[in-house]
């Protein structure tokens, strides 16, 4: 993989495939390193676009617009996961890109991301591979109750059904569409958690502390971190994470998710090829966070210290907080997040509020994991979030 040599001064151009919240967050870290942005995203109105230095509003795979940034910028990424592998393998022929369009089509597909963690021996939950209703009939009735996953473009509970039986999963997977699925047997989960790490071209990687996850209708909606977990736990999903990092070759951030199970088993859910809803802690809790390394990586500087120094919870902000019980979106009273002095609120410039998009976050500091947990449950009740 070609890399960043020698390290690209302030000034420099950084491309960004995506105009997302989390392109947002990457293009105020970058900047404050001295560095430019050049967003490529088909959106008029991006959240990062809307501050970046530069926006290509074009499809992902304009010729004219990737050529662009091959020619502007010297190290292209991207934010979220569902950027065209062969918008990333056409801009690795002319400059450093990270990650690697190879790591990106692994976890694009739950098939092929399940398939890689088994063979690097790291634990998945059991599951069958459907492609065909024949796949269903013959799947082994121990996997049942399930949930079945399309393969591909899911996230954020999308794509996801809750079967009990193989009729129901037949049903399921025909609303689908037919898409290749996974079929993957529901376990008793004590907790889940999350690991985020950024590893260099040089090879170089760190981790920040495990963050304990909460989801609500499949979105996630609080992280802990550090997470509340026995430390020989949180070691083992660490060394878990830097063992798939290092299997993919992978550069850049990356998040894993896994599942505690009752039984105390670590298992992998599935990972995430760029920064993390549940890494947003490290803006405010950090030494560096997931965005500066992100910058730091693709301008091939040497990676931030990634302790933290402050515990932290984090909530995110849906545009169900602006409708309440009305019909109609209005701006709430970030007062009440604000009177709280060690809440740090971020809010994404999204222009239309719309129920269970990310709209924001809220990242409450504090003295103890206590204090942050019962602080943010005081204004998850003021913003009427429901638990």
């Amino acid at each position: 993989m070609r890399r960043p040599v020698p390290p690209l001064p302030p000034g420099a151009w950084l491309g960004l495939l995506g105009g997302g919240q989390l392109g947002r967050m990457f293009c105020m870290a970058a900047q404050c390193l001295g560095y430019r942005v050049c967003v490529l995203d088909p959106g008029a109105d991006s959240p990062a676009g809307r501050i970046a230095e530069r926006h290509l509003r074009a499809d992902y795979l304009d010729a004219a617009a990737l050529d662009e940034i091959a020619r502007t910028c010297g190290a292209a990424t991207t934010e979220f996961e569902n950027v065209p592998a062969g918008a990333l393998e056409r801009l690795a022929r002319d400059l450093p890109v990270a990650p690697a369009a190879a790591a990106v089509a692994i976890a694009q597909d739950r098939i092929d991301e399940k398939a890689f963690v088994r063979r690097a021996g790291i634990e998945v939950a059991p599951y069958a591979v459907v492609r065909d209703e024949a796949d269903l009939r013959a799947a082994d009735p121990a996997l049942f109750p399930a949930i079945l996953k399309a393969a591909r473009l899911g996230y954020d509970g999308k794509g996801q059904a809750r079967v009990a039986d193989a009729a129901a999963a037949l049903d399921a997977f025909r609303a689908f569409g037919g898409v290749p699925c996974v079929l993957e047997r529901r376990l008793a989960l004590a907790k889940e958690v999350s690991v985020v790490v950024a590893r260099g071209f040089d090879g170089a990687a760190s981790a920040w502390p495990v963050a304990e996850n909460e989801h609500r209708s499949g979105i996630l909606a609080v992280s802990t971190a550090p997470a509340r977990i026995d430390a020989r736990l949180a070691a083992r999903a660490t060394e878990a994470t830097l063992a798939i990092v290092a299997a993919l070759d992978y550069v850049g951030v990356l998040c894993v998710e896994f599942f505690v199970l009752d039984d105390g088993r670590l298992v992998v859910n599935e990972m995430a090829p760029r920064p993390h809803n549940s890494g947003h802690y490290t803006i405010d809790a950090c030494v560096t966070s997931q965005f500066e390394q992100q910058a730091r990586v693709m301008a091939g500087l040497p990676l931030g210290a990634v302790r933290q120094h402050t515990p932290a919870v984090m909530l995110n902000l849906l545009g169900d907080v602006w409708y309440g019980d009305a019909d109609a979106p209005s701006e709430p009273d970030w007062t009440r997040v604000l009177r709280h002095p060690q809440a740090k609120l971020h809010l994404y410039g999204k222009a239309e509020a719309r129920r269970a998009r990310k709209m924001g976050h809220v990242t409450v500091l504090g003295e103890t994991a206590a204090e942050c947990v019962a602080t943010a449950a005081a204004i998850e009740r003021d913003l009427g979030i429901a638990r």
